[in-house]
């Protein structure tokens, strides 16, 4: 059923839609921006989404992480209400976005721990205060077409990575159609010491991961933090795994769907 309508921007209609117990949200197109289960609204219902989370394979904790493009509001809220004491902010251009994501998708209200910012992902990661302070960034930025990741340029990757510690990991969900993909991870090499990503999910769907300094990969000491997570957090993290270990096996590029 339809949940609500209303305008977003000039041109389109933001809509909030329900099934079968899910809540979605789409800034006027089929195109699903973000969901959310509604008896389970803390966690992440979408695969891609929860593949964002893989950064945890690498590090135990996280003082800052940064969210880039809100959506249905899936990462803040997990990274909120589950990696305490972690300060958590997240960018978002439309204030309207924000504002269904407090209405419709359990997003809560700001406090010491919570920053939501109505601002332009670009002006965020080139605000030089923030240089070497954010440990994980997670970038999701897409338009009602969604042909095409927003803001995702050499000069924005190189941003990002400006924005992370030393050790820090960026994940980004590559949505795209054919030879995007690899003209992604190909601009986040410029700017990161590795990337990997994983198989592609939900028809078009890569999340890759890049890392500041190069990791130390032990696939044993991986699966059992793996384990780990899934026991703690409830998330497949043993497929990430899996999917890493088939990456490396076959040092291969992004193939087309």
């Amino acid at each position: 059923m339809r949940f609500a309508v209303f305008p977003h921007g000039r041109d389109l209609m933001l809509n909030i839609l329900e099934n079968d117990g899910v809540r979605t949200l789409h800034f006027g197109s089929s195109v699903v921006q973000g969901a959310m289960r509604v008896n389970q609204p803390n966690d992440i219902e979408l695969e891609y989404v929860q593949q964002m989370m893989m950064w945890l394979l690498f590090r135990d904790n996280a003082a800052h992480i940064v969210q880039l493009g809100l959506g249905a509001a899936a990462l803040t809220k997990f990274c909120y209400q589950r990696l305490s004491p972690a300060k958590v902010t997240a960018i978002e251009l439309d204030p309207d976005v924000i504002t269904a994501c407090r209405n419709h998708f359990a997003l809560p209200p700001d406090d010491g721990r919570l920053s939501v910012l109505a601002l332009d992902a670009m002006d965020y990661v080139s605000d030089f205060s923030l240089r070497r302070s954010i440990d994980v960034l997670q970038v999701d930025l897409y338009d009602a077409q969604a042909i095409r990741p927003l803001r995702s340029t050499a000069a924005f990757y190189a941003q990002c990575a400006s924005c992370l510690t030393a050790t820090g990991i960026l994940t980004i969900n590559l949505y795209c159609d054919w030879p995007e993909h690899l003209h992604h991870i190909q601009m986040l090499q410029e700017s990161f010491e590795a990337v990997a990503w994983l198989p592609e999910v939900h028809q078009g769907n890569i999340v890759a991961i890049a890392f500041k300094r190069s990791p130390s990969v032990d696939f044993d000491d991986l699966h059992k933090r793996a384990e780990q997570i899934q026991a703690t957090l409830g998330l497949p993290a043993r497929t990430w795994v899996d999917g890493l270990h088939k990456w490396m096996s076959n040092d291969e590029e992004p193939v087309q769907g």
